[in-house]
């Protein structure tokens, strides 16, 4: 009974109305996968700083608007003469006397206590540098090596979780057919129960045998039980990678995975190896930028506008420019700029070391990984045989039990033991699958 129904389940699950097959999960979760939308968003972020960054060289033009109200004396004069409207009045000429000898001592009213007057000033002024010594360029290219680094980043994101989603794939995929052997197994031992009941009943088995084969089903029931269990996470696993409910897989994926791409191949495409060398190049720039505040700064400028004492009045008769140049060099600042350098400098050296520590380290990931794949496949080998033998063997043991030249103990002796040989091949199998995917990811495959 519990076969049809597991029987069921899987047919349930296989050809479900929302079963759901690798090629478009791997679109999906390329499109919903949150992780891989941060990503994506850090990178637009890196091409928005880039564009900041690149803008800098262009300059910037201003425009300034100002209205002011004053009596201040000095303000007063100051606004006339920015208008061009200032006369002899406003020196206090009015108040010269010539018969008095003592021009000097004249206090003039109309400078030193003017009416209170307006300003309506607009200018529009442009800036640009000239010269930096490097700074902008590198700040140019220093955001562009970061922007690299980012797509990288969410290069590096999109791998990982389609090995994720692959790896779920093949992973449901072998729990459904463990599930089915661990079917078969229950369906076994149900028959197991049914000729010890009817041996028993003839006087041919003792009671403790129906006990013990029936203990045994309790403990398979218990695998089937566990494994069903590790499915329901599994699909709730793969739904949070694609971010939408998945209850059903479509396609078989119990074919063992090969992959055979050269060391030198898996190097050239790590993303974690290409991001430690982005990083040298980085540390590197930083180096010439730090260099850049030996050197002066030299930048340009052109202002015109217009001023009166109301807003935007007869403009052309009013207006006036300015242009001029700018050079600014730091002779001394304590050390600062000698210390940036010299910690630039040792950065770089520390992100050379770090590249070539990366590379070595993928170097010896791979290896490892390869040689744990060898182990596996010679134990896959060898498992298969084993669980084909101990069926086998189980078998001759139940025949052996209704002959009555075994126990019903050396039975379950046996059928423990195949029991056994499937979990050991399951755990392989997915172990084995495991390193491919992680290589997979070393490698940087389907990607696209």
């Amino acid at each position: 009974m519990k076969i049809i129904v597991i029987m069921c389940a899987l047919l349930a699950y296989a050809f479900g109305a929302s079963a759901l097959s690798l090629d478009a999960a791997i679109e999906k979760v390329k499109q919903n996968n949150l992780e891989i939308d941060a990503a994506k968003m850090d990178e637009q972020i890196k091409e928005l700083e880039y564009q900041i960054a690149s803008s800098t060289g262009y300059g910037s033009l201003d425009h300034n608007q100002y209205a002011l109200r004053s009596n201040d004396a000095l303000n007063v004069f100051g606004y006339k003469l920015t208008s061009r409207e200032a006369s002899f009045a406003d020196f206090g000429f009015i108040q010269y006397d010539s018969t008095n000898p003592n021009v000097t001592s004249i206090i003039p009213d109309d400078l030193n206590y003017p009416q209170a007057r307006n300003l309506f000033s607009t200018n529009v002024t442009y800036t640009i540098p000239l010269y930096t010594g490097g700074k902008i360029e590198q700040y140019r290219k220093m955001a562009q090596a970061l922007k690299a680094l980012s797509t990288l980043s969410r290069e590096e994101h999109t791998v990982q979780k389609i090995a994720e989603v692959k790896k779920s794939f093949y992973a449901l995929s072998l729990l459904k057919n463990h599930l089915y052997r661990l079917g078969l197994i229950a369906h076994n031992i149900e028959k197991l129960e049914q000729r010890a009941v009817a041996m028993h009943e003839e006087g041919y088995a003792k009671k403790v045998d129906i006990l013990e084969v029936q203990t045994k089903r309790a403990d398979v029931e218990r695998l089937v039980e566990q494994a069903k269990v590790n499915e329901t996470l599994l699909y709730h696993y793969l739904s949070f990678l694609l971010n939408e409910n998945v209850e059903s897989i479509i396609g078989n994926y119990e074919a063992e995975l090969h992959l055979d791409i050269p060391l030198e191949t898996m190097l050239n495409e790590n993303r974690a190896i290409k991001k430690a060398e982005q990083s040298e190049a980085v540390s590197k720039m930083n180096v010439s930028l730090q260099e850049s505040n030996f050197l002066p700064q030299i930048g340009a400028f052109v202002q015109y506008g217009s001023s009166d004492d109301r807003l935007m009045n007869d403009f052309s008769s009013h207006d006036a420019y300015t242009v001029g140049l700018q050079m600014k060099w730091n002779l001394f600042n304590g050390g600062a700029d000698k210390a940036g350098l010299e910690k630039a400098r040792v950065g770089n050296l520390k992100a050379a070391s770090e590249a070539r520590l990366a590379k070595e380290t993928i170097v010896w990931h791979i290896r490892r990984l390869q040689t744990q794949m060898h182990m596996y496949e010679y134990e896959i080998a060898s498992l298969k045989k084993e669980v084909e033998l101990s069926q086998t063997v189980y078998e001759n043991y139940t025949g052996r039990y209704e002959q009555k030249l075994a126990s019903m103990s050396e039975v379950i002796v046996k059928q423990s033991d195949a029991l056994r040989a499937v979990m050991k091949l399951q755990e392989a199998q997915n172990a084995r699958n495991d390193v491919i995917f992680e290589l997979e990811k070393i490698a940087a495959k389907e990607l696209q």
